[in-house]
């Protein structure tokens, strides 16, 4: 038993004892070097190893390389047993013997297992999830094409019973710094009225603005999306499921004066699913918060761990508050969530992320730049959030000033870029409503 266990943790062990000392020292000089190129992966390429996890094809090559190293090791520690397994008469060495030889291989391929699940886990939800080319082809060493910023459209969608489609209610364009991480967040709200849509068919049906199409559709920029979707004249050449992300971020970027190059969005129930596989996330609660199309329950106020439920209704509940007040709760639940997702959490509860993950989330962000995006977000998690809303009294909803939301966001980047090139900066004045706050100072 003791030549079983010390095989199973220095291969060899058990031939040399049985003065099979060739195969001894062979065995032992290919767990060391098995051991040297395993450490030498984990330590030459530590920073690369969460971008390589995102990448179909080295997902397999590492699902097949686990595999491979496990069998071999249980080889081993079979075939020590029968090197020095107890005689025929033995029966009772032999039976702890065998046991403990099933034991050793168990506590070998349990791991591997697991890590062979997760590995094709990934790689499933990867191509689900994510387009395998994208429109613009991406270059290794600059993904980002000389950019400072790269900005993404984050949605929300909601739909509502006897309403068809569904309403991007939740609307924030993050631009992120490509060199620090630092982001800012732009809030639009959903009753912008009179939205110019871009130059083209879109311009040519609405010269003067978005106006809808009568009661069910009033003209407001949540339903850029789905009337885009209803009618494919809008983006033409573009098939049904892209109509409406392809029109709102370019009506997105006209209003902020930024290119926004992909978007991802989540229904709302599937970020309540998103949230429970997480284990939940903690937020600091300003003022109680009625939640429930019923008012059924009551967010005390205080820091607390919230439910998937608790923080839909957070971030969505609108009783005894408006449009305005939830933007700036859900401004601080992404700023939460993208502090307290770290890897540990999500290889915990990894097969229940990614199931929810496939059922909320869409987006066109390519296979091809996830190593990128990783790498990017390893940035902003250790970098501040700072949030701009464009909302009253900043910005008249029905009757919004178009070049003063252009020139605040102009502002808020370069003010971003003045402070990391380290130019002298005169002290900050106290910050107004039209000013970039930081999340941390508003979320708590």
């Amino acid at each position: 038993m003791a030549l079983t266990m010390a095989s199973a943790a220095l291969w060899g062990v058990a031939h040399l004892a049985a003065e099979r000392r060739k195969t001894g020292l062979a065995l032992m000089a290919a767990y060391v070097l098995m051991l040297a190129a395993i450490l030498t992966v984990f330590t030459a390429f530590s920073t690369n190893l969460l971008s390589l996890a995102v990448q179909p094809r080295w997902l397999t090559w590492l699902t097949a390389g686990m595999v491979v190293i496990a069998l071999a090791w249980t080889g081993v520690i079979i075939w020590s047993f029968l090197v020095v397994r107890p005689p025929r008469s033995d029966t009772v060495g032999r039976f702890f013997t065998t046991a403990l030889t099933i034991a050793l291989c168990a506590l070998v391929l349990a791991p591997t297992v697991y890590a062979a699940r997760v590995a094709y886990l990934s790689r499933d939800l990867v191509n689900t999830l994510f387009s395998a080319t994208g429109s613009t082809p991406i270059v290794a060493q600059d993904p980002w094409n000389g950019a400072e910023h790269v900005h993404f459209l984050l949605l929300g969608a909601d739909a509502a019973p006897g309403r068809p489609g569904v309403r991007t209610d939740s609307m924030t364009v993050a631009s992120v710094d490509v060199e620090t991480g630092a982001t800012t967040l732009f809030g639009l709200p959903r009753n912008l009225q009179r939205v110019p849509l871009p130059h083209g068919p879109a311009r040519d049906r609405f010269p003067a603005g978005f106006t809808g199409s009568g009661p069910e559709t009033p003209g407001l920029l949540n339903e850029v999306f789905q009337y885009a979707e209803d009618h494919p004249a809008m983006v033409p050449g573009v098939e049904r499921g892209k109509r409406g992300p392809a029109l709102l971020k370019q009506t997105i970027s006209d209003i902020l004066g930024i290119p926004v190059s992909y978007y991802a969005m989540i229904d709302m129930k599937g970020f309540a699913e998103l949230i429970d596989a997480m284990g939940g996330v903690q937020v600091t609660i300003n003022e109680p918060i009625v939640y429930g199309r019923h008012r059924e329950g009551l967010l005390p106020a205080g820091t607390r761990k919230l439910t998937g439920e608790q923080a839909l209704w957070y971030g969505r509940s609108r009783t005894d508050s408006d449009d305005y007040v939830r933007m700036g709760r859900q401004k601080c639940l992404l700023n939460a969530v993208a502090k307290q997702a770290d890897p540990m959490t999500v290889l915990d509860s990894f097969e229940r992320l990614a199931a929810a993950t496939k059922r909320a989330i869409s987006t066109d962000i390519p296979q091809d730049l996830l190593p990128a995006i990783v790498g990017l977000a390893q940035k902003v998690k250790g970098s501040k959030m700072r949030s701009l809303a464009f909302v009253p009294p900043l910005i008249d909803t029905a009757d919004p000033d178009w070049s003063l939301i252009r020139r605040k966001v102009t502002a808020a980047l370069d003010d971003r870029s003045s402070t990391k090139s380290g130019a002298v900066q005169t002290p900050e004045p106290p910050p107004s409503e039209d000013d970039p706050v930081s999340l941390d100072k508003v979320c708590g």
